[in-house]
């Protein structure tokens, strides 16, 4: 499983502004080629499972070269959309079950990777949705499970009672600190965590000018991140590791990732990209050497 895996909640178009089908086929036949081998979805990216479907389509052309290698998808259950467009979630047994096996349909593949847990669903003992996705392992339909979003409680109660072998939550350079217990309990517990939000939103790929504004139906906006003085802090700390990537011929975007890939007990990035010339600012991100971490870490702290 490569370090860096292809989020594919942006080929969606739900919430960073529509993505034309073939591009969205293209980026992942790009992610592939550039050697990014595991694709990270989930039930709910998508009113209709569009990144599933499109996912799906891309990944099928690839099996049929006799050459390639297969990639792996790690998928998500327990969030869904209402009628009118809300997501919630619904962590019951039942649907869990159900989700996972409409979103191998979509994929077109007969298993899962990893299937991890998308939201820990307060109105159902969290046992009760692990028990269900051991079920699905023990079916064959995931190699391995896992969750996503949890706190420290959550996490602990899940691995408790079936083997979790992976944890996802967000990590990135402009919040360094805010989820050292967790990683720390999912490393000390032998699970792997893979973080996203690594580039938050794009702010940490350094393409965002000061100026920039968004178009309408784009979310990011509403985190706090994109306004005001947290926006200024923010390409503040952009601006210096730019000063950084060139001095070492790199990318702001790879020291963001090779920053989280740095950090004990993180397996993996969780990165997006929209189109196959954003795949080249990321693909090949590795854990960063002593020296350029101290300079990144001197940045943010």
């Amino acid at each position: 499983m490569t370090l860096v895996v292809l989020g594919v909640w942006p080929l969606a178009g739900i919430t960073s502004g529509s993505v034309d089908p073939q591009v969205a086929r293209q980026t992942v036949r790009a992610a592939l080629d550039a050697g990014i081998d595991t694709f990270d979805t989930a039930y709910s990216y998508g009113y209709q499972g569009e990144a599933e479907l499109r996912l799906g389509e891309a990944l099928r052309e690839r099996r049929r070269s006799p050459t390639a290698a297969p990639p792996r998808v790690i998928g998500k259950v327990g969030q869904r959309w209402t009628a009118d467009r809300k997501r919630y979630t619904d962590g019951t047994p039942r649907q869990l079950v159900a989700d996972a096996e409409e979103s191998l349909r979509r994929l077109q593949i007969p298993q899962f990777d990893h299937l991890l847990l998308h939201a820990v669903d307060p109105q159902v003992d969290i046992r009760r949705s692990a028990e269900a996705l051991d079920g699905l392992r023990r079916r064959g339909l995931a190699l391995e499970i896992g969750v996503s979003n949890a706190n420290v409680d959550e996490l602990i109660a899940f691995a408790a009672c079936v083997p979790c072998a992976s944890l996802q939550c967000p990590l990135n350079l402009l919040q360094p600190q805010s989820l050292d217990p967790l990683i720390a309990t999912a490393h000390r517990l032998g699970v792997g965590t893979f973080a996203y939000w690594v580039l938050m939103k794009g702010m940490l790929a350094g393409k965002i000018s000061r100026e920039q504004s968004f178009p309408a139906g784009d979310s990011r906006p509403n985190y706090d991140i994109f306004q005001g003085a947290a926006r200024e802090r923010a390409h503040d700390v952009v601006d210096r590791l730019r000063a950084i990537a060139v001095e070492h011929r790199t990318t702001v975007a790879k020291l963001a990732i090779g920053w989280a890939l740095s950090q004990p007990g993180v397996h993996g990035a969780l990165v997006g990209a929209k189109s196959p010339s954003q795949i080249l600012e990321t693909a090949g991100a590795t854990p960063l050497a002593a020296e350029v971490f101290d300079l990144v870490n001197h940045v943010v702290t």
